[in-house]
């Protein structure tokens, strides 16, 4: 239980990518009174916890109303997070990010989607809450630790400009593609198994 805690940890913790969200917020907050931050990064922390939980609830349901297998969607998360962590990586930023559209609440856009409630992070959360593997008490416990790296998620948001200042531009970088080799190490893993599942399936063992 311990180590599925852990690994479950580790992969929303790359998803989501505090760090990436962090340099994202400083950016775009930059000219906004300290109290008017602290808003924007309450309601982005609300607008993503929505979503993910919602998609815990009926990701899966979808998945079979559209007749998609669960080890097909685990193979094709496995690929995306594989990619999403070589950016993370080899290139700039995180694995979410945008521009900032005029118009629009930047708490919900690019903050929440597609920063924290990227389709990594979304992908994650279906793949990690599947019904045939984990009772819904195994479930709550994946939840719970969503709620735990959102909840360190608002703690470094509130605290942006003084940890950003703290680690600075090559910290946060560091940190990033820290993160992105263990999303990628965790995706190679989940196509591994998926992989495996599949062809079980379509090779059946012989009695």
């Amino acid at each position: 239980m311990a180590e599925n805690i852990t690994g479950n940890f580790l992969m929303l913790l790359a998803t989501i990518d505090p760090i990436g969200t962090l340099a994202l917020f400083v950016g775009l907050t930059a000219g906004l009174a300290p109290s008017e931050r602290r808003r924007v990064a309450l309601r982005t922390i609300a607008y993503s916890t929505t979503i993910l939980l919602v998609f815990i609830l009926l990701g899966q349901v979808v998945l079979g109303l559209l007749g998609i297998r669960l080890e097909a969607f685990q193979l094709a998360g496995g690929i995306i997070f594989f990619l999403f962590g070589v950016q993370m990586v080899f290139g700039m930023g995180s694995a979410g990010g945008g521009k900032v559209e005029d118009g629009h609440d930047v708490a919900v856009f690019p903050l929440a989607v597609p920063s924290i409630a990227s389709p990594g992070s979304i992908l994650a959360v279906v793949i990690l809450t599947d019904n045939r593997h984990h009772s819904i008490a195994e479930q709550a416990i994946t939840a719970g630790v969503l709620l735990g790296v959102l909840g360190l998620t608002l703690i470094l948001l509130l605290q942006a400009n003084r940890i950003y200042g703290l680690i600075g531009n090559a910290g946060a970088t560091l940190l990033v593609k820290v993160l992105g080799l263990i999303l990628a190490a965790l995706a190679v893993e989940m196509i591994l198994g998926a992989g495996s599942e599949l062809l079980a399936d379509s090779f059946p063992a012989s009695p």
